[in-house]
Formats: structure tokens, sequence, C-alpha cells
């Protein structure tokens, strides 16, 4: 067997050359696709009985990787979203592999054909505006955390704004003394974007940042946890979990609700359509790499209005292509 067929080597060249120099993947994919070939060498380990030393690319066959992609599911309860990004981290080293080493190129070739999987896509989750400002309204304003909690919640209802991109914001990232306020965020895959800021938000920034003793020009972060380091998912999870139990006091109808800090995104490209916006203004505004994942908003519209519809007795198959022209008509006349 040839030595470029080890698959130390390769996985090293891949992860130096390839990934960090030639693709200039960021921090985020580099661990991502670390995480995923890390599993899958653990997982050949165990199934051939080899220390993960010894193992050598030919025995990351096909039929090896599909049986990771499947303990992935079954065992470990994976979802098939989840199950395809572990797949295009396997693909696109034996991409590598394939051009590194043409003696391995029908051991890659054959790992290379094995298709995604389709997923089901669920109606989108989202809160409605009366909702939004019960669970932002619930922190309690006369404590530091009770701010800070607003205010981040605040942020994420605003702008839309992933998590990441919510904690990743510095002071020196804010335009809050311009006559429409903005904010920079950045996003994923190196895809940075400035975000409208409205005067709610503005006004409850600017007073965190005097709270601080921060100036808009420092790059220090803008949320903060408990030992005054930056704001974690975990922590930002957090925020929204203890909010959200707060609220449903006020609205009990909130406990039936997945409220998780990705519904606050969800909520607002919901506004934005309803409100008449375009989907390709919505896919600028959120970061979308393509217009088909700000698709989905538009289809959970239509599928509010076929629930609508069924509650007031008017039903049939209306499809994704639903004109409910004489049912609207029936449903407005009955009013």
């Amino acid at each position: 067997m040839s030595e470029h067929l080890l698959l130390a080597p390769l996985l090293e060249s891949y992860f130096r050359r390839r990934l960090t120099k030639q693709r200039n993947a960021t921090p985020a994919t580099v661990a991502s696709y670390r995480d995923a070939l890390r599993m899958l060498i653990l997982f050949a380990a165990a199934r051939l009985r080899k220390r993960p030393a010894a193992l050598v690319l030919e025995d990351l066959d096909r039929d090896l990787v599909l049986a990771f992609l499947d303990e992935l599911e079954e065992k470990r309860n994976n979802t098939v979203a989840t199950r395809n990004a572990r797949l295009a981290a396997i693909r696109s080293f034996f991409h590598h592999v394939a051009a590194a080493d043409p003696a391995s190129f029908g051991v890659a070739q054959r790992v290379l054909t094995i298709p995604t999987k389709r997923a089901h896509i669920e109606v989108t989750h989202h809160l409605t505006d009366a909702e939004v400002d019960t669970v932002i309204a619930a922190p309690d304003q006369r404590t530091p955390r009770g701010r800070r909690d607003r205010a981040f919640l605040l942020f994420l209802a605003r702008t839309g704004a992933r998590v990441s991109e919510a904690i990743g914001v510095n002071a020196d990232d804010l335009q809050l003394g311009r006559p429409h306020s903005q904010v920079l965020l950045h996003g994923k895959g190196r895809r940075d974007r400035v975000i409208p800021v409205p005067q709610d938000l503005a006004r409850a920034l600017a007073a965190l940042l005097r709270e601080r003793g921060i100036t808009n020009h420092e790059p220090r972060p803008i949320f903060i946890g408990a030992h005054n380091e930056r704001l974690t998912r975990f922590g930002a999870t957090h925020i929204v979990r203890r909010a959200a139990a707060k609220a449903v006091a006020t609205r009990p109808d909130l406990a039936e609700k997945p409220i998780s800090p990705h519904i606050f995104r969800h909520s607002l490209a919901m506004k934005l359509l309803q409100s008449g916006v375009d989907l390709l203004t919505i896919q600028a505004w959120l970061g979308h790499a393509q217009v088909a994942t700000t698709h989905r908003y538009a289809a959970a519209d239509v599928e509010m209005m076929r629930n609508g519809l069924e509650k007031a007795g008017i039903k049939g198959d209306y499809g994704t292509r639903f004109r409910p022209t004489d049912a609207v008509l029936q449903l407005l006349n009955s009013i």
C-alpha cells in the first residue's frame, strides 16, 4: 500500500493547507469540520478495533461512512440537518483527498457519491408582536442584570440577529449618534451586514453603554456575563428562557411555544413579510446566503392563512400555491 494512503498526512494537509490557507475558512467552520472528522475517526477505530493513529484511508470507505451517518441519526438522535452537515465535512475532506493523492481517487469517489438526505421542513414557529413585547418586558429593570437582559432581548427582536452575531457585537460596531442608528453584524462565512437600529433599541443600548462606562468607539463587547466576559451562547439561551418563564405568568399561552433565542429572528422575519417587505430584502436583512432559506417564511405565512380558514369552517386542499380568493371572500362576508 502506498504511504500516501496513510490517513494522518492527509488530515494534516487538509486542515493546514486546504481549509486554512486555500479556502480561508472561518474558525467556526474549521472547528465544525474538525469535530465531524474526529467523530468519524473514533467511530472507525471502534468499529475496526484499531487505534485511531493506525487507521489508513481505505478504512474510511463508503460503507463505513454510511454506517457512521446512520449512527448519528439512530443512536445519537441527530437531526437530518446535522447528519447532512457532518456529511458536508466528510465530503470536503475527500475532495481534498482526491486532489492530493491520485492513488486514492477511487476511495474518495465512492464516498463523494453519498447523497445528502432530504429533511422535512416544519412550519416556522414565531411570536406575535404582543408576545415578543411581553418577553422583552419580563426582566426586572431595577437590577443591572435585568437591564442587560432587556437590552439583549430587544437586540434579538429588533435586529433579527443570530445568537453568535448578537453576542459578538462590540461597542465600535454601533453607530448611535447618526440620525438613523445602525449596527454592524458579523455574519456566518464572513458575510457582514449593516442593520438599522430602531429608537427603542438605540436608547436601551446607549443606556447600557453609559452604565458600563463604555464609549461607542471601544472594541469591547456590549453584552457580558456574570464574570465580565463576553456573553456565551449558553448565557444567551439562559437569558431568553428566564424571561420566557417569567412572561408565562402574564401570558400563559407562551408556555406552549418553543421559545429560544432564534425565535426572535423568525418573529421579525414574519413581521417584515406580513408588512409587505419582499423576500430579497428579508434575505439581505437576515444575512441568508440563499433566498430559498428565506422562502420558508412565505410558506409559514400561507400555513397561517390555511389554519385561519379551517378554524373558520372553510376547509379544502389549498396546497403550497394557495390562492384564497373565494375562501377569503366567504370569511370576510361571515364577519
